[in-house]
């Protein structure tokens, strides 16, 4: 197998944090497209020289064009500790993106039914929320940072598009552009699965749509 180097945030005993690359699946689709879970089970058992299979326990997702902050469990403990919190909204995950047109900061509130390869507005679909706050307006385009209040397939893609503000690079809810999807999970934070301290890890994203943006000083700003 060959081996990637990963972005490693953070590592104990209980966890693992480490930052997704666009196209990298989040697990397995039986396809040969790379996967963070089999590629850090790869590092851990070169790491700690461990026979056999190797523990590792995906507790939520990111899709395949989104890159970003994902945890890990290391053990079953936190990985059933992990996704509690995640079924409870006890987790801050925010997202920064660039979108077509001019946005105001507001909420976006829908109904969202997930399709075989899609997901669509719809009446009959599971209730969806988000809130947002634009950062700057640069061309016609409005660079965001959200906050993703439910998860649902493809949520943040679906919900502005249906309003006519898709995402740049968005080939399946907008149109291909000239660079990968301008989505990135950019802040996790949760509290620890045995400790209880809560935990905040940022990772910037500096290419494609993003670069020459000075993203930092924008959320430090924001911030004020």
């Amino acid at each position: 197998m060959e081996r990637r180097v990963v972005k490693i945030l953070y590592e104990d005993n209980h966890l693992l944090v480490a930052v997704k690359e666009p196209y990298i699946l989040s697990q397995s689709d039986g396809s040969k497209t790379p996967d963070m879970l089999t590629i850090l089970k790869q590092y851990l058992k070169l790491k700690y020289n461990k026979p056999g299979n190797v523990y590792l326990g995906l507790v939520h997702r990111l899709d395949k064009e989104v890159g970003g902050v994902m945890v890990f469990a290391k053990t079953s403990k936190a990985a059933s500790r992990l996704s509690e919190q995640i079924r409870l909204h006890k987790t801050e995950k925010y997202y920064l993106a660039v979108v077509n047109g001019k946005v105001e900061s507001t909420t976006y509130k829908d109904k969202i039914l997930r399709e075989e390869y899609q997901s669509k507005v719809d009446k009959n679909g599971k209730e969806a929320v988000l809130s947002f706050e634009t950062l700057q307006v640069i061309n016609n385009t409005s660079l965001i940072k959200i906050n993703l209040l439910t998860g649902r397939h493809h949520q943040i893609r679906v919900q502005f598009s249906s309003r006519g503000h898709s995402l740049l690079g968005d080939s399946r809810y907008g149109k291909k552009g000239k660079y990968p999807l301008a989505l990135y999970a950019y802040h996790l934070a949760f509290y620890h699965p045995v400790t209880k301290e809560k935990l905040i890890f940022e990772n910037l994203p500096t290419e494609g749509y993003f670069q020459n943006l000075d993203i930092s000083r924008l959320l430090t700003e924001d911030k004020k």
